[in-house]
């Protein structure tokens, strides 16, 4: 019983905010790993590299290059789980593309540290720590919608102290911080976050959890956006089918706050929900689905510079892979954004603007993925975004092929 709930179920919650990926199930690593190297490049065809571009620049193709170079590492002693990982490269593109504010020379940067602590079979201490600094928005990160120009700084650190009280009750309390940061070419854009949080943890059998949480955040925008305050109330359950299948499933309540001239204090539904499966050794599935208010992209133009204190949004995610042989396998997934802008205030006036637009966007992958020796391999994959929005310049497609290669050791 002590095992189980602290080590498997209470470790695999995600917990406070959620996290980066919306992917991810924290589970602690079972093994150490040594420092592991991986170098590769990518060559990637784009048949619109900057879907949101007006004027020139719109509809432009290009090929790029991306070289990169990558660690990662996992040390596990009874007491302390180390998990590092880092990734830095680059985007070149070998025509510069027209739009205004684009580059030819991107950099890339990706790493993490998550930290557990295990100070007695009672408590401990976790951190998960990720910052990334790169061009294309990664869906699954829960924050774009669509591509821009610059390049984006995007970190959280998310720290926590779990503690079981009797045999089957325990808490994880702790704290998040986390920050967007656009370049100048993206105004309006920026968002720092705070949010400390509370979740009680039931063991209701040894396969199942209930929980009940309670987040406060403040979001500080940038420029003319406002500020914004939110307290979450949820109810959710854990539960693993199996030892390679597990649902994190958690409903409740949004209140909203918005600190502006005329903003609106509002109540709504709240919901996010993980279904992680490995069918077999060769079929793995992930999923997720998040629906709330996002205080991301709220300063649109329609086309008057407009902010709105609602942007309810709906994010699904599924991705798989599928080893055909020990040498071929295929890969491929959906992501599926949809927002609805409710309660605008023209910017700087504070009157509210008509109307109450919409977005839906659509991003499908799918590829290929060759194992040539024990550590050189390459991969093919082609993807497809298509963006329909009551936005003016924020409807489009677009098309993506993408050839690499990469090698790793130890």
């Amino acid at each position: 019983m002590k095992r189980s709930f602290l080590t498997t179920l209470a470790a695999a919650s995600v917990i406070g905010a959620v996290q980066a990926d919306l992917y991810h199930v924290s589970e602690e690593a079972q093994e150490s790993m040594p420092l592991k190297w991986t170098a590769g490049i990518n060559l990637t065809w784009d048949d619109n590299v900057n879907p949101t571009a007006v004027g020139a620049g719109a509809d432009d193709d290009a090929v790029s290059t991306n070289p990169y170079v990558g660690l990662s590492l996992v040390s596990i002693t009874p007491q302390t789980t180390w998990d590092v990982y880092a990734r830095v490269g680059a985007i070149y593109y070998f025509d510069e593309p027209k739009a205004l504010g684009s580059e030819d020379l991107y950099g890339q940067f990706r790493a993490g540290v998550n930290f557990t602590h295990r100070v007695s079979e009672r408590l401990r201490f976790s951190s998960r720590n990720h910052i990334s600094y790169e061009l294309e928005p990664d869906y699954a990160y829960g924050y774009a919608t669509s591509r821009q120009v610059g390049e984006y700084l995007y970190w959280q650190t998310d720290n926590s102290v779990g503690y079981r009280w009797t045999e089957r009750l325990a808490t994880y309390t702790g704290f998040t911080l986390s920050e967007l940061d656009y370049d100048s070419t993206v105004p309006n854009a920026d968002r720092f976050t705070w949010t400390v949080y509370n979740q009680f943890r039931y063991q209701l059998t040894p396969q199942t959890v209930l929980t009940a949480d309670y987040r406060y955040s403040e979001t500080s925008g940038d420029g003319v956006a406002s500020d914004s305050t939110n307290h979450y109330l949820l109810a959710g359950v854990e539960h693993r089918f199996s030892p390679n299948t597990i649902m994190i499933a958690r409903v409740g309540a949004q209140f909203r706050e918005v600190d502006s001239i005329n903003g609106d204090n509002t109540t709504d539904p709240y919901a996010e929900l993980m279904f992680n499966t490995r069918v077999n050794e060769a079929f793995m599935i992930r999923s997720f689905l998040r629906y709330g208010i996002e205080d991301y992209d709220t300063v649109v133009s329609t086309p008057f510079l407009t902010e709105f204190d609602s942007r309810k949004t709906l994010r699904i995610g599924l991705s798989g892979d599928y080893a055909i042989s020990q040498k071929l396998s295929v890969f491929g997934g959906v992501d599926y954004i949809m927002s609805d802008f409710e309660d605008g205030r023209l910017v700087g006036t504070g009157l509210a603007a008509g109307g109450s637009p919409s977005e839906d966007l659509v991003n499908a992958y799918i590829g290929l993925s060759l194992k040539f020796t024990q550590n050189f391999s390459g991969d093919i994959s082609y993807n497809y975004t298509d963006s329909s929005s009551d936005l003016p310049f924020r409807s489009y497609d677009r098309n993506r092929v993408n050839v690499g290669v990469r090698m790793e050791f130890e």
